[in-house]
């Protein structure tokens, strides 16, 4: 299994980049709070960009590339902390209209999920349910929610009240569990994408920031901090990879094994990095202008959508028993 990205990966990875710092700088995200997270406007731009077509035929208007493709495209638009349902747009486009373009914004929940919350209710125009027949599929107009406070300013949030429809059947229980294993993966992804980027913001402080006259980053303390701050980014980027690579061809290895090392390893290297770029950052990095907060907090946000890691890691043990 190769992990060296080919040119053609670079160029897209590059492609997304450059787009996201044109388009989503960090000012821009942060002023995304005020529009409930997602600006229509923007949303259409990354359909435009093809985010959410990329795995479609080109006869549908997609890019007809493969999951190992999506996943560089991911991490890119989690190391810029874009906001937004991005993943159940994806895994959902070509099956409800409107998503692979932008123009209809998919959200998801699980049926059974006791805490009845829905990400982006105010913006998101079709909810996807998730159950043990597979998935489902309902006006988000004709639901009653109840507003939230959250954690992330940036992923609001709200309760939904009264009995949740049964909705229409978008696919049944083998294709909807394929969807959830992507949707893990690309959730894997964006948790990658934004454990690299806390790393970058920590050392860049470290770098600048001086006591005793000497930059922080010189003291061993902060070395190891920081060193282990790439080392998680390292160790989650080789099972992302390698889980875009097995949804490609199954071939080389057991998916559900790679979806879920994918999810459970970006999601500890994500919350961790966040947690240490704030440390890096001292009284600094409890403060809001400091950018180190937006990291962790769309952690702790991110971490439940598609499996939460406790999730992940009993499929992994009921996989290492099943071979025993």
């Amino acid at each position: 299994m190769d992990f060296e990205l080919s040119e053609d990966q670079v160029a897209l990875a590059d492609g997304v980049r450059s787009f996201c710092d044109g388009r989503f700088p960090i000012a821009v995200v942060r002023g995304l709070a005020e529009h409930a997270g997602v600006d229509r406007a923007r949303w259409r731009e990354l359909g435009d960009l093809g985010v959410f077509s990329l795995r479609l035929p080109e006869a549908e208007g997609g890019a007809e590339l493969g999951w190992a493709d999506a996943v560089v495209a991911y991490e890119e638009l989690g190391r810029a902390l874009v906001p937004g349902p991005l993943v159940w747009t994806q895994v959902v486009a070509g099956l409800v209209p409107g998503a692979a373009t932008g123009e209809t914004i998919v959200g998801g929940i699980d049926r059974h999920d006791p805490s009845r919350i829905v990400e982006y209710p105010d913006r998101i125009d079709v909810l996807a349910i998730v159950d043990d027949e597979g998935i489902w599929t309902v006006d988000a107009g004709a639901l009653e929610v109840e507003p939230l406070q959250s954690l992330d300013p940036l992923t609001p949030v709200g309760r939904l009240v009264g009995e949740l429809p049964q909705g229409a059947l978008l696919v049944g229980a083998a294709t909807g569990a394929g969807l959830r294993r992507q949707g893990a993966v690309l959730t894997a992804a964006l948790l990658l994408g934004m454990a690299e980027a806390s790393t970058d913001v920590a050392v860049a402080y470290a770098k600048e920031r001086e006591q005793f006259g000497r930059p922080i980053g010189s003291f061993q303390a902060l070395k190891h901090i920081l060193a282990d701050m790439f080392t998680r980014a390292e160790v989650a980027r080789g099972a992302v990879y390698a889980a875009g690579v097995t949804l490609d061809d199954p071939a080389v290895g057991s998916v559900e094994r790679a979806a879920a090392a994918a999810k459970l390893t970006a999601a500890e290297a994500a919350l961790a990095n966040g947690k240490s770029c704030v440390q890096v950052h001292g009284g600094m990095g409890y403060t809001w202008e400091i950018d180190a907060h937006l990291f962790l907090k769309r952690a702790y946000a991110l971490e439940p959508a598609f499996g939460t890691r406790d999730d992940w890691a009993d499929t992994i043990a009921d996989l290492l028993d099943a071979t025993v």
